[in-house]
């Protein structure tokens, strides 16, 4: 009985998916078959009985294959959790000159209005992911369409055929029932593989995308390393640097002093080995910055636990990465749990975290969970904005789950190939 009653149900919720399949499909279809039946009802004698069911199924076409698009993208992302991306080229934006002229990324124009209108046109115009939705259009109800149609067609045979009197006709009218019942939970499911093969972005659209992506990232790692460049020149500068001068002029007076007044070059000498010590101690701390030793010499796992016992919460580390990652990988695994770390303390006043690191296949995975009260998200300019950023130097993704109140959890994932 419960396996009817499932039965039941998947046919149900197949039936309803199968048909809004169909209803969207042919959404480009039906705006043809009504431009043919306005010329046909025009008469062959009008002259605009040829012109105008040409510009409607050519206007028509062009206005719905993007939201056709959209919407099949939106069922397979909500139906099979199959996230298509779309792939639509983004608009640069629009800069005003000293000239005062606008510059939309292609020409000059006189207005802002301008240059935006002539910025979508040729961006419309010039990316191929709208010749890829214009194609879809077409194939897609020769294709998802046909096959979602027969659950629909077979309940309308049943409904024509049990209205007729001929026996014949009732048995057509019983096995177009019997077949859209048993194909409903099933007829809905080719709209995944249509739309993943022919809704996907092109070989050439991925290889734009990612030149794009490198480019942003190079002009991102060209200012984080400027920016970094800075704060050390800044710490040399304003601490060791300065620590280091006065000591000198400390020992040049205590050598001054040494055959006139012993007492002060000796208090001289102390006040300097202090200054020494400081100074290195300053030293340390900034090479620490740059790259901990630990990190060095024992690899991310030892890192990782120094940093929690370091860390003012309570924090467990679940590690185990064998054998070594690159060191490169390993600094942007370390340095972004670190900034975690420091915004639970920070930012959600956190008292506890748990920390995960290992591999699963071939990528890194962290995650770092904490108590605090939550609500963290991705701002720009923000600190989880260069941490994603500096990722994606790697190839690496940033998946954050913070709702109000807490936990917050925070994901990591990193390609990374073995030593």
């Amino acid at each position: 009985m419960r396996q009817v009653v499932s039965w039941a149900a998947s046919a149900c919720v197949g039936f309803v998916r199968a048909c809004v399949v169909v209803a969207v499909s042919m959404l480009v279809p039906a705006v043809w078959a009504a431009a043919v039946a306005l010329g046909i009802w025009w008469g062959a004698g009008n002259p605009w009985s040829w012109v105008a069911p040409v510009v409607l199924a050519g206007v028509g076409t062009l206005a719905l294959s993007r939201p056709v698009c959209r919407m099949f993208r939106l069922l397979v992302a909500k139906w099979t959790a199959t996230v298509i991306p779309a792939g639509y080229r983004q608009a640069d934006p629009v800069v005003r000159m000293s000239t005062g002229y606008w510059w939309n990324g292609f020409s000059y124009e006189r207005t802002r209005r301008d240059a935006l209108m002539d910025q979508r046109r040729r961006i419309w115009w010039s990316d191929p992911a709208n010749w890829r939705d214009l194609r879809f259009t077409g194939i897609a109800p020769l294709t998802a369409g046909v096959i979602a149609a027969i659950p629909p067609a077979g309940v309308a045979v049943a409904v024509i055929g049990s209205g007729q009197p001929p026996l014949s006709a009732r048995l057509v009218g019983v096995l177009g029932l019997v077949v859209a019942i048993a194909v409903a939970p099933y007829a809905w499911r080719s709209v995944e593989p249509v739309a993943a093969r022919f809704l996907r972005a092109s070989p050439a659209m991925v290889l734009a995308d990612r030149v794009d992506e490198l480019t942003a990232q190079r002009a991102d790692t060209t200012v984080a390393q400027a920016a970094e460049i800075r704060r050390i020149e800044r710490d040399l500068h304003d601490g060791a640097q300065a620590r280091l001068v006065a000591l000198g002029l400390s020992l040049a007076t205590a050598e001054k002093l040494m055959e006139t007044d012993p007492d002060q070059a000796k208090a001289l000498m102390r006040e300097a080995r202090a200054g020494a010590t400081s100074s290195l101690t300053e030293l340390r701390e900034l090479v620490k910055g740059i790259n901990p030793p630990v990190l060095n010499d024992r690899g991310l796992v030892d890192a990782v636990r120094a940093l929690a016992l370091d860390s003012p919460l309570e924090a467990a580390v679940s590690a185990d990465v064998q054998p070594r990652l690159d060191p490169p990988i390993e600094s942007a695994a370390y340095f972004g749990i670190a900034e975690l770390l420091t915004n639970a303390v920070k930012h959600a006043h956190a008292a506890r975290a748990r920390i995960s690191v290992a591999r699963d296949g071939a990528d890194l995975v962290v995650d770092v969970e904490d108590d605090g009260r939550g609500g963290a998200s991705v701002r720009p300019g923000g600190g989880l904005e260069g941490l994603r950023r500096r990722l994606a130097a790697f190839d690496g993704t940033l998946e954050i789950t913070s709702p109000a109140g807490g936990p917050t959890r925070v994901r990591i994932v990193v390609p990374c190939e073995s030593l």
